[in-house]
């Protein structure tokens, strides 16, 4: 078995070593997995009070050349976490902005207004 691949090689052939642009891409794939799994987390943590966010934002990956097959499953199933993790924030953001109206709603006087009086003239 190939510890590179993971796979048994042809008999008779040497193991073929992944190209380093496939693991660039691994590389890549994983980090935007680890993005998801953070976000998912905040989703499902609802008020459970502070969180820590990565510090840094996210910085396409320059020069991986196209998807390396074997990897295509695995991008489409990131890209469908994506695309769910985003549907569920904005989601979660319609709810906040209805719980803030019906918050304000229930205030039995407007907030105050400051007013300034003038003491000199």
């Amino acid at each position: 078995m190939s510890a590179d691949l993971g796979t048994a090689a042809p008999a008779g052939l040497h193991p073929v070593v992944a190209p380093a642009w496939e693991a660039a891409w691994s590389h890549a794939l994983t980090e935007l997995e680890l993005d998801v799994a953070q976000a998912e987390a905040l989703l499902r943590a609802d008020h459970a009070g502070p969180v820590s966010l990565r510090p840094q934002p996210w910085v396409p990956p320059t020069g991986l050349g196209p998807l390396p097959a074997p990897l295509v499953e695995r991008a489409q199933a990131l890209l469908d976490r994506q695309l769910d993790v985003a549907r569920r924030t904005a989601e979660a953001a319609l709810l906040s902005r209805r719980h803030l109206v019906a918050v304000d709603a229930m205030r039995e006087r407007p907030p105050a207004v400051p007013v300034y009086l003038d003491t000199q003239g």
